[in-house]
This record gives structure tokens, C-alpha cells and sequence, in this order.
């Protein structure tokens, strides 16, 4: 805990004397500091969004997906609940598992190892008993998310591209990972502007005054950047 503590300090020592950046500064900064003070591991990069709505209202809730145009540097494990067909439709796309009612009690027993869970509808059946154990991880299969669809190939594919989801807790934040500390700054810049962009157009017609309270970027074990969000204002 010590050296890790040692660490945050260096880095923020490192960086420049100012309290709110740009995109561009936040990421240049946070990508110099990182490679200062490394550590052992490619860390993630996550944006940070404060909004001004009730979540505890569902018409308030901000919730969608998008596919970032640079990814997100990792490739996730994802599964498959399908039955017939679609079973080898999810195997040949690339899931890292595919099955039924084998699956369900797999998960049941307390295996968990895969990051995103897909169903076609009609075995919805089956994966609503797993919801004490799936929802609370996020891992539960929601249309909204594109995790269930009769379309496995081409959710299988986007997944693998670098498509993320975006949601409110139950506090009105959203944190979505935007690529890896090794990115490009002008890489983690657009995929920052293509969530910035989605989440301006999904706000709720019933959220009154200001939408984003405040924006912040950091790394997995990095210093929060505050994100001038005067900056973003001509981005619709």
C-alpha cells in the first residue's frame, strides 16, 4: 500500500500546475505522468460523467451502447445462452461459451469468468433465474444493450470491436472505459468524443437544468483530470 501511495504522489507531482483541462491535455497529461511513474500493467482509461438527473426515476435513467471508434484495447469473454442454430452461429463467431440450461447451472455453481453475456429471446427463460447472480454484476443479457438479440454473429462482432454500454447508478454517474493508457492520445481523444457524443444525444427529455455536472478522466491507478466541459460545448 505504501509503494502504491508513493506512486500517486509522484505522479501527480508530475503534473501541470492547472485544475481543469481540455480532452486533449487531460489525456496528453495523464499519458506522461503514466509513462513517468509506470506500472506493471497497461492500464485502463475511464471518463467519468457526473449527470444531472433523477436515476431513481426510470424516465431519467441514461442508459445505451456504442461501438468506440478505436475499441477499448481488450477483447472480452462473452458467452452465449442459444439453443439449435444459434449455437453454432455463436461458436463459429468467436464465443468463449455457448449453451443452455448446462450453462445457466455452470454460472449457478459460481463460474463467472466471461464479461459479457448475450442470449437470443427465446432462451430469456432460462437466463431470467440467473438474474440475483447476473444483475448485480452487470452482466445481466437487456435489449436496451444489444445482449439479446436473435442476431448473435453481429453482437458477438461488435463486442469484439470495442462496443461498450453506457448507464446511470444509482447516483446519476456513468464510468466507461475509453482504451488503454498505451493508446494514442489522439485514439483515446476520439473514442472520449464518441461517448461524450452519445451521452449529449441521450439525454432524457424530463431532465431539467443542467445535464453534466462534471466530467473527469483517469487511468486504472492514475490521478482524476477534470474536464473543462465549456470545451465540449459545440459537440451536439
Amino acid at each position: 500500500m505504501a509503494t502504491a501511495t508513493k506512486k500517486m504522489k509522484d505522479r501527480l507531482a508530475k503534473l501541470p500546475e492547472k485544475n481543469i483541462y481540455t480532452p486533449d491535455e487531460a489525456l496528453e497529461a495523464l499519458k506522461t505522468v503514466c509513462a513517468e511513474v509506470p506500472r506493471k500493467f497497461d492500464e485502463t482509461v475511464e471518463a467519468y460523467f457526473r449527470l444531472g438527473v433523477d436515476a431513481k426515476k426510470a424516465e431519467q435513467q441514461v442508459r445505451g451502447t456504442l461501438v468506440l471508434p478505436n475499441g477499448t484495447g481488450k477483447t472480452p469473454r462473452i458467452i452465449v445462452f442459444a439453443q439449435g442454430d444459434k449455437m453454432g452461429e455463436a461458436d463459429k463467431a468467436g464465443a468463449d461459451a455457448v449453451g443452455g440450461e448446462d450453462l445457466a447451472e455452470k454460472i449457478t455453481g459460481g463460474w463467472l469468468d466471461f464479461d459479457i453475456a448475450i442470449s437470443t429471446p427465446d432462451m430469456m427463460r432460462v437466463v431470467g433465474k440467473l438474474g440475483k447472480v447476473l444483475g448485480p454484476r452487470g452482466l445481466m443479457p437487456n435489449p436496451k444493450s444489444g445482449t439479446v438479440t436473435f442476431n448473435v454473429k453481429e453482437a458477438i462482432d461488435e463486442f469484439k470491436k470495442g462496443k461498450v454500454e453506457y448507464r446511470t447508478d444509482k447516483f446519476g454517474l456513468v464510468a466507461v472505459p475509453i482504451g488503454r493508457i498505451s493508446f494514442e492520445a489522439a485514439k483515446l481523444t476520439e473514442n472520449f468524443m464518441a461517448l461524450y457524443g452519445a451521452i449529449i444525444k441521450a439525454r432524457p427529455s424530463s431532465a431539467k437544468g443542467q445535464y453534466i455536472k462534471s466530467i473527469f478522466i483517469s487511468s486504472t491507478m492514475g490521478p482524476g483530470l477534470k474536464i473543462d466541459a465549456g470545451s465540449l460545448s459545440s459537440v451536439k
